[in-house]
């Protein structure tokens, strides 16, 4: 028999009554059936929902005998329809289902689309399933009140925060190594769907009821045999809540948990929805709850295998991308310190042609300046000798004051000229200068016997006073 005490918990939150005597009362007048005692209470203050909203899923349950008079609940997967909703008297309103799967709605739309895909495209199609819808649904013209609600709905860090609190209250009553009770994640559902989703498991969850006099047995002998917890713990993600908690009651409700202890697996569906694969009510055994798990394990096998492929496909397609991308990536490189290598080097001729043209042309503008300078000097030269030759004027005829003066240069050649007696010895350096015989400016004129330099200081001397009237023979000496 279901607990009354839940029924009356349930009543008061969906209905929003406080007085418990008149709650039970209600229920009482309806025999204890949540859908009608809470459809006499809504049905006058709700509408029917727009002719294009999505109807929900079509439900078929199944109640049968487990052996031990205790009742285990499957269900089989109808695909949803879209559409009007078919209506009857019985639809004046929404009732007991649709208030109870339109309760998480802000777990889902909070989470930031953790559940964004499915696991598998076959789920629908998937024999021994029950899809229930999740998704976004509105009630009319009482949707403003559902957007209120959800608005005020626990955040995810008060969710996570329960979260804890569950499993550190759990391994304080029934143990604290997980060889000996399931690994209930510390994470809020949502989350806890979302990690099942990546590692390609089903979402084990189990409700607890801490007032229900079959929990204690059921946690001790049932979630904590060793068995059981390995199991659990290899092939799903656990995660348990709290019906005193927000997110517990909240799930309590979503998932239609009449009995306790309550278990259920699921799994994320698509369209931001999950999918109840299995729900088991009531206390169970060991080797039951083995069993039903194992079966539901096994009808959603090809869903996961699939879905596990899938993403491996999807990571190698990646990884070769990434390799592609990668060898693609160095090739570019490669190429690019190729045509930059060939820059460089074209860039270095051009400098070294560059260099070479430079020292060539200062080669030739100093070969053209060694020229220029090399005439100009000749000119001079020229232009001197000249002066000097005509400095000299002609060359007097014989006589008692003329002196005869033979040079003699250092290649051996010979030359022979006149001069006034007065004339100075600068007169012979002008008269050796002017023939241009010598390729030196510094040099001296030598008598041998006896031998005297005529130097810078006997330059103003005459010849007569310097001894060399009325002839002398000299010679040209480098001073070199």
């Amino acid at each position: 028999m279901v607990d009354v005490a839940d029924k009356l918990a349930y009543f008061q939150a969906i209905t929003g009554l406080e007085d418990p005597d008149l709650c039970t009362e209600i229920l009482a007048a309806h025999g204890w059936d949540l859908e009608l005692a809470i459809s006499s209470i809504t049905s006058t203050n709700t509408t029917t929902p727009p002719e294009n909203s999505a109807s929900t899923p079509a439900v078929a349950t199944s109640s049968g005998d487990d052996g031990g008079g205790r009742g285990v609940t499957r269900s089989r997967l109808e695909p949803p329809r879209f559409g009007a909703p078919e209506r009857s008297e019985a639809a004046a309103g929404p009732g007991l289902a649709w208030k109870i799967v339109t309760l998480p709605i802000s777990v889902i739309s909070g989470s930031l689309g953790l559940i964004s895909g499915a696991i598998g495209l076959g789920l629908w199609a998937a024999g021994g399933v029950l899809s229930y819808s999740m998704g976004m649904v509105g009630l009319g013209s009482g949707s403003g009140r559902n957007s209120e609600a959800s608005a005020r709905l626990v955040p995810l860090s008060a969710a996570a925060s329960e979260a804890v609190e569950f499993v550190a209250a759990f391994e304080r009553d029934y143990g604290t190594t997980t060889m000996t009770r399931p690994n209930f994640v510390s994470q809020g559902f949502m989350d806890a769907l979302q990690r099942s989703r990546n590692e390609f498991k089903l979402l084990f969850v189990y409700l607890h009821s801490p007032d229900h006099p079959d929990t204690p047995l059921f946690c001790e002998r049932t979630l904590c045999s060793e068995a059981l917890a390995a199991f659990v713990n290899e092939n799903f993600v656990a995660w348990g809540g709290s019906i005193r908690a927000s997110e517990g009651f909240k799930m309590s409700n979503s998932l239609k948990a009449s009995r306790f202890p309550f278990c259920a697996v699921v799994m994320a569906a698509t369209n931001q929805r999950i999918a109840l694969l299995q729900q088991v009510e009531g206390p169970k055994s060991p080797e039951e709850m083995l069993t039903i798990l194992q079966k539901v394990l096994e009808e959603s096998a090809p869903v996961l295998v699939a879905g596990r492929l899938e993403a491996e496909e999807r990571r190698t397609n990646m990884r070769l991308r990434e390799e592609q991308d990668a060898a693609y990536q160095a090739a570019l490189e490669a190429d690019q310190a190729r045509e930059r290598q060939k820059r460089e080097e074209q860039e270095r001729l051009e400098r070294e042609a560059a260099e070479a043209e430079r020292k060539r042309k200062e080669e030739e503008e100093a070969l053209q300046r060694a020229a220029r300078e090399a005439a100009e000097k000749e000119a001079a030269l020229a232009r001197m000798r000249q002066e000097k030759a005509l400095s000299l004027g002609d060359e007097p005829e014989k006589g008692p004051n003329v002196t005869q003066v033979l040079v003699r240069f250092p290649n051996g050649e010979r030359k022979e000229r006149r001069f006034h007696s007065t004339s100075t010895i600068q007169s012979l350096y002008d008269y050796v200068d002017s023939l241009g015989c010598l390729e030196t400016e510094n040099y001296s004129l030598v008598s041998n016997f006896p031998r005297v330099v005529y130097g810078p200081e006997k330059l103003s001397s005459s010849l007569k006073e310097a001894g060399l009237h009325p002839q002398a023979s000299l010679f040209v000496e480098s001073n070199l």
